[in-house]
């Protein structure tokens, strides 16, 4: 399958996926939509965890196939380091959810990467004006049934939807 037919596939949005130099990169908020789509397990072991270092091994599981795969973080600049922030653990994690999420969906043999792979592979974002809460309030971005509309297309048990709207 091509770049193209995937992203159909998992209903990839220009949000989800963009071009980095040379690679094409796909954000956090795609990865989990390419996960929930083929209903993909993961399943963590941490093998180092220290305050400026963490390796975590994500073993992911998509009905018969299996993928084991490690994600890394090193607090440090871009010399010393391949992490700007304090939560190496949570980095590590989230790289390691990542490859196995690629990997298993053949995204990998693409020459495409996850956005929390590296720092390097972050969307510059010119950022605007900062949403407050009242600013949101004052918005009202979608209404009820706009929500209702979209949680739908989600797979979700009886007891997720009750939850959810309790929230609409």
């Amino acid at each position: 399958m091509t770049l193209p037919e995937k992203i159909k596939k998992y209903g990839l949005t220009k949000e989800d996926v963009f071009k980095h130099q040379h690679y094409t990169i796909i954000t956090r908020r795609g990865i989990e939509k390419i996960q929930a789509y083929e209903n993909i397990s993961i399943r963590y072991e941490v093998v180092k965890c220290e305050e400026n270092f963490a390796v975590f091994k994500a073993i992911g599981l998509k009905k018969d196939v299996t993928i084991e795969t490690y994600g890394s973080a090193l607090k440090g600049d871009y010399k010393t380091g391949n992490c700007n922030t304090w939560y190496v653990a949570e980095m590590a994690e989230k790289r390691a959810m990542s490859r196995a999420v690629l990997k298993i969906t053949g995204f990998y043999e693409l020459g495409v990467f996850g956005e929390d792979e590296s720092e390097d592979f972050k969307q510059k974002v010119e950022r605007k004006e900062a949403l407050t809460i009242d600013k949101f309030d004052k918005a009202k971005l979608f209404t009820p049934e706009q929500i209702q509309k979209v949680l739908d297309t989600f797979r979700m048990s009886d007891a997720q939807r009750k939850d959810l709207k309790t929230l609409i």
